[in-house]
């Protein structure tokens, strides 16, 4: 069982409301006070007193930081804290899955624009965090590969990754893979290079006229720079009007 022990009202209220979320139980107590016997780990700020015998885990975190304290004392209560793993299926949405050990601590589905900073903001507090991404979607994986220049990156063959989607799963699908690339092996890698295919080129294009307002198609170069990630297609498209 998870124990809330802290006079710090805005910790207490962050912690509490993402236990309850999760569905976790969990208990409180006041600083200093004896532990249930079942205590797995001990969520308290860093001005809290000691609670219990000194031999249950305690998480020390701010309300700043509730949602890694949550993580990171659910993983306790699991069996172990694990090191952090983030799992990436790259694409135009990367679907994101964070692991601490075998458990999957959070997830997300955002553009390729915020990716990095949602990968960045999840290690930023692990020891030791590794990323580990599919090699499909290659010009988008290589931009992701190449921005994470201050974290462990591993290549993850991701074939078969996707699982099978039943009725109500529809959206998943990116997620779940992420989920299995996380716990996959793969090449320890520092920078991909990429040259986009004439398709892989042709499909950025078209993808420009889509989200033209007034039925224009980016050239040749401009797709490259937007396959090289150095532009995104919205502003490919200011360019090409300028």
């Amino acid at each position: 069982m998870i124990v809330v022990a802290t006079a710090d009202f805005e910790l207490y209220h962050e912690v509490v409301a993402l236990l309850r979320d999760r569905g976790v139980a969990f208990t409180t107590v006041d600083p200093g006070d004896d532990l249930p016997v079942e205590a797995s780990a001990v969520i308290a700020s860093p001005d809290d007193d000691a609670v219990g015998d000194g031999e249950t885990d305690r998480v020390t975190a701010t309300a700043a930081d509730a949602r890694r304290a949550v993580d990171e004392a659910l993983a306790l209560l699991r069996g172990g804290e694990g090191r952090t793993v983030v799992g990436v299926d790259p694409g135009v949405r990367p679907g994101i899955a964070v692991l601490a050990g075998e458990t999957v601590v959070a997830a997300f589905q955002v553009p390729l624009g915020d990716a990095v900073e949602t990968i960045r903001r999840e290690v930023a507090d692990a020891v030791d965090p590794l990323v580990r991404i599919g090699d499909g979607a290659r010009l988008q994986g290589a931009r992701l590969v190449n921005d994470l220049d201050d974290v462990t990156v591993e290549l993850v063959d991701e074939t078969g990754t996707t699982p099978y989607l039943g009725t109500g799963a529809r959206g998943m699908g990116d997620v779940l893979a992420a989920v299995n690339i996380a716990r996959l092996e793969g090449e320890r890698i520092d920078s991909r290079e990429v040259d986009p295919t004439a398709g892989e080129l042709q499909r950025i294009k078209d993808r420009s006229r889509q989200l033209s307002t007034d039925d224009r198609t980016i050239d040749e170069g401009l797709a490259r720079r937007v396959a090289a990630g150095d532009l995104t297609v919205e502003e490919a498209l200011d360019e090409h009007r300028d």
